[in-house]
């Protein structure tokens, strides 16, 4: 959701970011910029008439007191109000189209977003250690885990379905000293408070955070409760705080959690198809900020640190990753990726994503901060990926492999396994 007199005051701004995120259309351009000065229009016609109603009913108050005729001017506010339900209604429809075509509106960009179509656009910031070299070929996770009995793809699929999957031993151990080192780490290293949320959420959540109403085919819902599994824990975290103010001095809020996520995957078949890369559930640690506005590019590059830490500390071969404005997703407005090197898939695979959504969320979510001169106004919201767990593991399985089909287990998850 934009901020509508930026629309007004600068349509420059407007046009800029559709034509950089590829999807410019005049057409859309034309109709956003009517209706917002339609509702200015209309509400300023509204405003009038009220007050023109509320000095006609005055004059019939002091009619009355001196006992005078007030069928005229009763006639006349009857009239006014006649005018004021017609334009209410108008205003009504006007606002209702304005919501839906501004909620399908994409966040403006930062301007160091490089412009691109796609992930080939992207271009690389940073790299961390080096690729694990073997004197052997290695292979990929799904065929270490299977070889080893502790990734079951068959059952998986036996009780749920396709891209499903289970874990025994050693696996599921992993599993879960990944989720506890991650909190921990975050928790005492990188200043995060471990927050315990729901797995289901409303239509309202999902349309705060930027999935409704143009992602609805990628998650599950469950229609008789009107309820939706969670794609991620970034949507109940920033919902937290949705229609609330914070205040100035509690900024910024650094929390996160763990949770499973729930994905449909629509439009991703034949890719990824087997392993842990691209499945309907997994676990993911959720990392979310919610700071003021001055301070957003700060928070965004610590948070990436933050997520960094995390593979650095399992000594996993990683780059950064500044997505292109063709690659990004609607609602951020810049965001970073960490890709993991996975010797046995022979390629880097995306483990992290970082954004920054500047007021986009906090707009739609309306979350707010009281300043120092009491004004209400828009945080600043950011989320990363702190990590997703099962493709941690999957990294974990392919850069620990030894030649004789075991794995060893990094030096930092050690405590967490007996």
């Amino acid at each position: 959701m934009l901020d509508l007199n930026r629309i007004l005051n600068q349509p420059e701004d407007l046009v800029n970011l559709l034509k950089k995120r590829n999807m410019y259309d005049a057409g859309v351009e034309n109709t956003l910029l009517t209706l917002i000065q339609s509702k200015r229009t209309l509400q300023a016609e509204t405003d009038e008439l009220r007050s023109e109603r509320n000095s006609a009913s005055k004059e019939i108050g002091a009619l009355k007191a001196k006992g005078e005729d007030i069928t005229s001017a009763s006639d006349s506010v009857r009239e006014i109000g006649n005018k004021i339900k017609e334009l209410e209604e108008k205003l009504n429809s006007v606002e209702t189209q304005l919501a839906d075509l501004n909620l399908a509106m994409p966040n403006f960009l930062s301007d160091d977003v490089p412009a691109g179509k796609s992930e080939a656009d992207n271009i690389e910031v940073s790299v961390f250690g080096k690729k694990r070299e073997f004197n052997f070929d290695p292979k990929p996770h799904y065929e270490i885990g299977e070889a080893l009995g502790i990734l079951d793809f068959e059952r998986g699929v036996k009780i749920s379905g396709a891209r499903f999957y289970t874990y025994f031993g050693l696996a599921a151990k992993m599993e879960r000293a990944l989720m506890n080192f991650m909190l921990d780490h975050h928790a005492t290293s990188n200043g995060y408070q471990e927050v315990w949320v729901p797995s289901l959420v409303n239509d309202e959540s999902l349309t705060a955070t930027g999935q409704l109403p143009k992602f609805r085919e990628e998650f599950y819902h469950l229609e008789n409760d009107r309820l939706n599994l969670i794609p991620t824990a970034e949507v109940p975290l920033t919902n937290l705080y949705r229609d609330e103010i914070i205040a100035d001095k509690d900024l910024p809020i650094s929390i996160m959690a763990h949770t499973s996520c729930f994905r449909r995957e629509a439009g991703s078949y034949g890719r990824d198809t087997r392993g842990l890369v691209r499945v309907h559930q997994f676990q993911k640690v959720e990392l979310v900020k919610f700071c003021h506005p001055e301070d957003s590019q700060n928070q965004h590059e610590k948070m990436l640190k933050d997520a960094e830490s995390i593979l650095q500390k399992l000594n996993l071969h990683y780059r950064v990753v500044l997505l292109c404005s063709g690659d990004i997703s609607a609602s951020s407005s810049k965001t970073y990726d960490l890709e993991v090197w996975m010797p046995g898939l022979n390629r880097y695979m995306e483990i992290s994503s970082v954004s920054n959504f500047q007021d986009y969320q906090a707009r739609r979510a309306k979350i707010r901060y009281k300043n120092r001169e009491g004004k209400n106004l828009l945080v600043h919201t950011l989320n990363g990926s702190g990590l997703a767990i099962g493709r941690t593991l999957a990294a974990i399985l392919e850069n620990y492999q030894t030649d004789n089909g075991q794995i060893e287990i990094p030096e930092v998850l050690k405590a967490y396994i007996r």
